[in-house]
């Protein structure tokens, strides 16, 4: 298994992760904290808000470094065709000789 392969995976299992957490939150302020807060817990609610604020960002953080962590790890191998493709340097046509004998036209 190549390290790009290891990323794909870390990547995926990350990107996952904070879907549920995006989902799980209340465009309120309210979500999971409000079917799990009552009126007896002071700071309940506050606790799982700032909790699922953090677990977004640092999720967050985690899938952009892992990103750029592999596009380093990317070799960036070419394979036969598309080496030709960008490869510049070779001529389209030769170039035309001088002085070359011309063979009548019949």
């Amino acid at each position: 298994m190549s390290t790009f392969s290891i990323f794909l995976v870390l990547i995926t299992i990350v990107c996952f992760l904070l879907i549920v957490v995006i989902m799980v939150q209340n465009p309120k302020g309210g979500g999971l904290s409000s079917t799990l807060g009552g009126s007896t817990q002071m700071g309940g609610v506050q606790k799982t808000t700032d909790f699922l604020d953090k677990s977004t960002w640092t999720l967050a953080t985690i899938l952009i470094a892992l990103i750029l962590l592999s596009t380093l790890s990317f070799t960036g191998t070419l394979s036969d065709t598309d080496s030709k493709i960008i490869d510049n340097t070779t001529p389209a046509a030769p170039a035309p000789v001088e002085n070359a004998p011309v063979s009548p036209a019949k």
